[in-house]
């Protein structure tokens, strides 16, 4: 019997030759695959280069801070159909904050209560919650079910004068009684001297008979709210040019006062050299020390300072951390104001240390910012 080999000496050599070529195959994706993840989880943080001065941190930054106007007002919304009440009492308002671009991607850092000023804090909160209590009964007190919905708001505008509610200001206390000195309006009485006797009972009810009874919405088919109307941002250097936004995220956290809004063709304009670098930013707020230097680049007091006769500008204000952060809030002596809301603060090298968010109106130097750390978390 013969037996049959398994492969030439030509055979096997060709194998021995291919040997070395797999070995490096599986080599190199080994190492590959290392240097890849090696890279990803092991990267060094960028160096962080100083720019040493508060001209080099605005010249830096300027470009990417920008100038938010925010048009917001009361909108009602009636079996389904939603209007906008432009009444005295229910006027559209507008605030000026501040923020600044984080990515190319036309994503730009602010307050929240720069987004939500009706929630800026408890007084809004009641003030609002009032507003539209009152709107809600002024509405039914004169909306009939006769009304086309087409026709409510014009039908709300030209009667709002004739609207009653219910104001929470004025009750009267139990077991008072006040005298009123004012004659009564409407019709005129028929005085006892008279010689004719009137029977007033039967007018009275010959005139509730005459006045045709009419049906009013419900107030459970009444909604008020308030809402964005309009929210827009301008640039440094810009000539009353307004860049249309909508709003992408607002914190849920009452102590983390953050927002993001987002242009609304996604991209950061070419004008804007350097976003702000939230990788540089420092997020160890225990080494924010009372004495170190705070730079901030903002719009305080919105168009009354920012307009010039060579377009809009942004302001640099600088001072020093004043007191140790509390875990969210930092305080700082640079002065600040309505408009401020929303800027970036600087340390003495250009990293990001903090979002301005609040300060005391009586008087200046007593401002505070959420410090940079709960950004990555928002």
């Amino acid at each position: 019997m013969k037996i049959r080999k398994i492969g030439t000496n030509n055979e096997l050599h060709d194998i021995k030759k291919r040997k070395p070529y797999k070995i490096i195959f599986f080599a190199v994706i080994i190492l590959s695959t290392a240097t890849f993840f090696g890279f990803k989880y092991l990267k060094k943080p960028p160096a962080v280069i100083c720019l040493d001065s508060d001209t080099k941190v605005y010249n830096e930054y300027k470009g990417a801070v920008v100038l938010i106007k925010h048009s917001y007002g009361y909108f009602a919304k009636i079996k389904g159909k939603e209007i906008q009440l432009t009444n005295e009492d229910a006027k559209e308002e507008t605030v000026f904050g501040t923020g600044f671009f984080v990515d190319r991607d036309g994503k730009i850092l602010t307050n929240s209560h720069v987004l939500q000023p009706w929630n800026a804090s408890d007084e809004e909160q009641e003030k609002t919650n009032t507003a539209i209590r009152n709107l809600r009964l002024k509405i039914a007190s004169i909306l009939t079910t006769d009304i086309s919905e087409e026709e409510y708001q014009s039908f709300i505008e030209r009667n709002w004068k004739i609207a009653s509610a219910y104001d929470e200001s004025e009750s009267d206390s139990e077991g008072e009684s006040e005298e009123t000195t004012e004659e009564p309006a409407g019709e005129e009485f028929v005085s006892s001297n008279d010689t004719e006797v009137v029977d007033t009972a039967k007018v009275t009810t010959d005139i509730a008979a005459a006045i045709p009874v009419k049906e009013y919405v419900s107030m459970e088919d009444i909604e008020v709210y308030v809402k964005t109307v309009d929210i827009v941002v301008a640039l440094h250097d810009s000539d009353d040019q307004w860049l249309s936004c909508e709003i992408e995220k607002i914190s849920e956290d009452t102590n983390i006062d953050l927002g993001i809004v987002r242009l609304t063709d996604h991209k950061t304009p070419q004008s804007v050299a350097n976003t702000i670098n939230l990788d540089n930013a420092v997020e160890d707020d225990a080494s924010l020390n009372p004495g170190q230097k705070a730079i901030m680049i903002g719009y305080p007091l919105g168009m009354d300072l920012a307009q010039t006769n060579s377009g809009i500008k942004v302001q640099l204000y600088d001072g020093k951390i004043s007191k140790e952060s509390d875990g969210n809030k930092i305080q700082y002596s640079i002065t600040s104001t309505h408009g401020a809301s929303g800027a970036p603060v600087f340390n003495e090298c250009g990293q990001l240390i903090a979002v301005n968010f609040s300060g005391v109106d009586e008087v200046q130097g007593f401002n505070f910012g959420i410090v940079a750390k709960h950004i990555r978390t928002f």
